[in-house]
């Protein structure tokens, strides 16, 4: 009996090896490289995760010189993304540019979260601005993200489910105002659904809290010296600021739209529009890891006639929030 015991033990062990060697094969030699170097990262840490989305911002962010790369290993490529490994202020840093939009953002941040031994996660890139109070160049630093591009649209003569937070009537926009009933109906801005902690159940919220603490290190930034000038042709009217404990909002969407801007800033008071910052933080927090968002507006929302105007600013906002980015780095313990 004990022989046949000693046999079975034996074939199992042969035949879990098999398995393991099989699993392994699956995997490409260049993914099963990438796994080893992330072994040896991950000894290092933890890191401060970077995340920010397309290449103007990208540039902006090497262009203060901030970043060096770890000699040994510089970067880990991905699921099609670099990850690139360093230094930013004596801090240990890994960086990724997630792509544009909410799903490539909630993607990139949940594979930082997972792969990678970080301890908190901080957003930046440039935004829409929906405050009339705010400027082209200002860096906005928020306390809450909203998503606000979860609607119920219906036909006109239908009403909005009570959960909905706020509706928006397209009629109210006809010209002139009253002249018959527009199909296009209208919309009721829905709750997000939080998923953290033990458990399934999910939180009913609209506006996503950034980390406390992390703000309060934030707000020792007010008041530093960004860029104002594009060139020595172009420069801004007005010295440009960092302003921390506003509002922002996050959807699928690319506002170049005055009257829906206006509406946004009326309704929830959102004082910048991007497409990425709400898909980061909520992932960060499900996970219930610290997060920040910085932000540099360039432009009024819907207010800049052309692409080109539109772009004008894009460098310089970008440039002043990767400043912002690197001297809060510098305030992390």
């Amino acid at each position: 009996m004990a022989a046949g015991r000693v046999k079975s033990c034996l074939l199992m062990q042969v035949l879990f090896s098999l398995v393991i060697i099989n699993v392994l094969s699956a995997f490409p030699s260049k993914q099963m490289q990438s796994l080893d170097i992330i072994k040896e990262v991950n000894h290092k840490g933890p890191y401060v995760g970077l995340i920010t989305v397309y290449p103007p911002e990208e540039r902006a962010f090497w262009k203060t010189g901030a970043f060096n790369p770890d000699n040994k290993h510089p970067y880990v490529d991905l699921s099609g993304r670099r990850f690139r490994i360093g230094k930013v202020q004596g801090k240990k840093v890994i960086y990724v540019r997630c792509g544009i939009g909410m799903v490539n953002a909630a993607a990139a941040t949940q594979q930082m979260l997972d792969v990678f031994d970080v301890k908190g996660i901080v957003h930046f890139g440039i935004a829409g601005n929906s405050n009339n109070s705010m400027f082209i160049g200002d860096v906005s630093i928020p306390k809450q993200l909203a998503h606000t591009g979860i609607w119920d649209w219906l036909n006109p003569d239908e009403s909005l489910p009570s959960s909905d937070v706020a509706h928006l009537d397209f009629g109210s926009y006809n010209v002139p105002k009253g002249d018959g009933v527009n199909l296009l109906g209208r919309i009721g801005y829905s709750n997000e659904q939080l998923f953290s902690g033990s458990g399934e159940a999910a939180t009913e919220i609209f506006c996503l809290q950034i980390s406390h603490q992390w703000l309060q290190f934030a707000a020792g930034l007010e008041g530093m010296e960004l860029e104002r000038c594009v060139n020595s042709n172009l420069c801004l009217p007005q010295q440009p600021k960092v302003v921390v404990g506003l509002r922002g909002s996050s959807a699928n969407i690319f506002i170049h739209n005055s009257a829906y801007r206006d509406f946004l800033y009326r309704t929830f008071a959102v004082s910048s529009v991007d497409m990425e910052s709400g898909a980061v933080v909520m992932t960060s927090l499900s996970n219930g890891y610290p997060v920040i968002v910085i932000r540099g507006l360039s432009g009024l929302a819907g207010a800049q006639k052309g692409q080109i105007k539109i772009q004008t600013f894009v460098s310089l906002a970008a440039l002043n929030a990767a400043k912002v980015v690197v001297q809060f780095i510098a305030k992390l313990p």
